[in-house]
């Protein structure tokens, strides 16, 4: 661990630490990213992308990605984070680098709105027919889209509840256990 440690420090101008038993964390300028995920993988044998995650700092308006990779010789992970523009969120697309990263910038597009340049892929992925605003934001008001979206009050006689929305999209009957929360 030392060893990529040293690397890291030395070739990227970090301050690559330990975390706990096996596991690094570095964090790097979203500009070099790539290059020293590129470097992980081929020159420090972390050959699989565990995970890419978002985290939102609303407060300091920006959003943290991590990267998580791993090296099997000696079950080392790695987390790579970066931080990005909340307002304008724009990170390289690395699915050249692994192919699976392609399925988790997918996620993080759809559910965060952070824009992967270069990813090809249609732009629904999860959220199918959605028109809202990205809901994993920490400023999406779940509750509120609920509430506006599918109870029924007056002057919303065009919201829908969920449950019936899906039997009706799907064909699926609703489960036993959950009749006792449907409006029939």
């Amino acid at each position: 661990m030392n060893e990529v440690i040293t690397k890291l420090n030395e070739i990227f101008g970090t301050d690559a630490k330990i975390l706990r038993d096996r596991q690094i964390t570095v964090e790097v300028d979203k500009n070099r990213v790539s290059s020293m995920l590129l470097y992980l993988k081929n020159q420090m044998g972390f050959i699989h992308l565990n995970h890419i995650s978002c985290v939102d700092w609303i407060e300091e308006g920006q959003f943290e990605l991590v990267y998580i990779v791993w090296r099997p010789e000696d079950k080392t992970t790695v987390l790579v984070k970066t931080r990005i523009d909340r307002e304008n969120p724009e990170m390289e697309n690395i699915d050249t680098i692994w192919d699976q990263a392609h399925t988790y910038e997918r996620e993080i597009r759809e559910m965060f709105g952070i824009e992967f340049p270069g990813l090809k892929a249609p732009r629904e992925f999860i959220l199918e027919g959605w028109e809202g605003p990205p809901p994993m934001r920490r400023d999406f008001d779940t509750r509120k889209y609920a509430m506006e979206t599918y109870e029924t009050r007056p002057g919303r006689e065009d919201a829908q509840n969920v449950r019936e929305y899906i039997t009706k999209r799907t064909g699926e009957k609703v489960p036993d256990f959950a009749k006792k929360y449907s409006r029939d």
